[in-house]
Parts: C-alpha cells; structure tokens; sequence
C-alpha cells in the first residue's frame, strides 16, 4: 500500500455497493418473514464491502446505529442491500445502508429499514502508522434498473481444498444474477430452461469480492437470454479480472409452471442493446 501523507490525500468517490439475495424459507421465521438477525449481518457484510472497496485496507465494524425494521421481506421476495459510504475521517468511514424486498410478480418495491454502520480501517503492513482514509466526494448513483450488478465475498465454505471458490458456486451466483435480472425484466416468476458453455478464466480465491453482472440480451416469446458475466476483485488491491462468462435461457411461467409470454402483447425475439433496452 503506497503511504499517504496528512498534507496530500488522494480522493475516492463514495460509490454505491448492491448486495442482491432472495429470501427462502430457510431464511425466515414462523411468520414466513426474513430473519432480523439475518437481514443485520447481510448490511453489515455490505457495508464491509463498501468501505474496502473504499479504503482498501482491512476494516472491522465499530458499531451501527439504530435500525427500524418498517416492513417485512417475505419469502420469495427478492432483497437489495445498498451501501454507500457518506462520511470519511482518518481511518472511520461511515457507510449507510438501505435494505429493500420487491415481489418477483409484479415487482413490487417497498424499504424495509436503512441503517448506519461505523467501520474503522485496521490497515497493516510498513506503512500502517501513516495509513489515512482518501478524502470523500459523492458521486453520481448510476441507473441500474435495465441490468442487474451484485457483490459477495468468496468464504472458506465456497471453497476446495487449496482455497479457490467451487466452479459450481460460481456457476450458482451466476444463476442467481440471471434470475434477477430475468424476473425484474418481466415482472414474472422464471425458471433456468438451460445455460450454454460457461468459461473460466481464472480462479477465484478465498476472500476476494465476486461480482455478478447480467443483462437481458434477446427476448423471444416465453424465454429470455441473460448474458452473464462474474467478475472477481481483491479487497485490498482493487485488482478485477473478468472470471467467468455465460449466458442462461430463462422462461417465464405461470403459477401452475407453465410457459407464458414474457410481454403481455405476446411479441417475440427482441434484441436488447448494452444496456438491456429492447
């Protein structure tokens, strides 16, 4: 880590972090409800995220500030946590985030809590003692809503035996992505129909943040094909390298699991642009 100095500090941009799940039933109480506990450490681990991302040095949770859980995420329901850093001092940053559910049919948005999280920078090395947090600027929230962007880090469970992330594991996330980002194109329950030759360009290690990016690139009648790609970064570096690349057919279905149309006028076989838009 290069040393930074109290009179020239460089500059970093507060952007926004998303951490993106769907609530299953192992994940909730007997109301059928997200577990708070659960819901807490899925904000922490985001904020975590956000202020490495930010720093680039190890960071432990100092404390968060009260939370308010306003509505429930149910079972089913897709969860968004957001993170953006809003305060840096020499070595705490304060990073709030937001946690909200939508319905897969119909999509429907409603925010469940925001919270603030104090992280504390715990740099190491030959430079720690003179180690400081880069000033805060805001920046510019990017619209998402055609395309689907979402973190994790890679834990010791996900991994083999010399500490690189299972191939399956990734192809998961990867699945997870497309399924979002398939369902909130619709605005219909989707199932994987089949995924085409998926290809790995590096391993993933212990650690590192991994980021699913998926798009809607072809529209037929029923079905949908995501492009999909998962990017890995290093906490501490900010090193990224496109891991993994594939594409998955996703088919809109009704409550019975039958095929529907994905448009309600029924068209078919639209190619979207980059940026998802038919």
């Amino acid at each position: 880590m290069t040393e930074i100095t109290t009179t020239e500090k460089p500059v970093q941009h507060g952007s926004t972090t998303r951490l993106i799940d769907i609530v299953f039933p192992g994940d909730t109480n007997h109301h059928g409800t997200l577990f708070g506990g659960t819901g807490l450490a899925l904000m922490d681990r985001v904020a975590f995220i956000a202020a490495t991302r930010f720093g680039r040095a190890p960071f432990v949770t100092a404390s968060c500030e009260r939370i308010d859980f306003k509505q429930p995420a149910r079972v089913g329901n897709i969860v968004e946590f957001t993170a953006i850093p809003v305060k840096a001092g020499r070595r705490s940053l304060t990073v709030e985030v937001e946690m909200a559910a939508e319905t897969i049919v119909g999509h429907q948005r409603h925010i469940c809590t925001r919270g603030i999280f104090n992280m504390v920078a715990i740099p190491e090395g030959e430079h720690a003692q003179s180690y400081a947090l880069p000033d805060l600027v805001a920046a510019d929230v990017p619209d998402t809503k055609d395309a689907v962007a979402m973190v994790e880090i890679v834990f010791p469970d996900q991994a083999n035996s010399v500490g690189r992330m299972f191939g399956g594991e990734a192809i998961a996330y990867m699945t997870k992505a497309a399924f979002v980002a398939a369902s909130r194109y619709a605005g219909k329950l989707v199932v994987l129909a089949s995924s085409e030759r998926i290809d790995f360009a590096r391993a993933i290690e212990i650690g590192e943040i991994v980021e699913a990016q998926a798009r809607v690139e072809r529209i037929g009648r029923t079905s949908m094909s995501i492009e999909t790609k998962l990017w890995s970064e290093n906490l501490l570096t900010g090193e990224r390298h496109v891991t993994a690349t594939g594409h998955f057919t996703m088919v809109a279905v009704d409550k019975d699991h039958r095929p529907i149309p994905v448009r309600d006028n029924g068209s078919a076989d639209v190619v979207c642009d980059s940026q998802g838009r038919a």
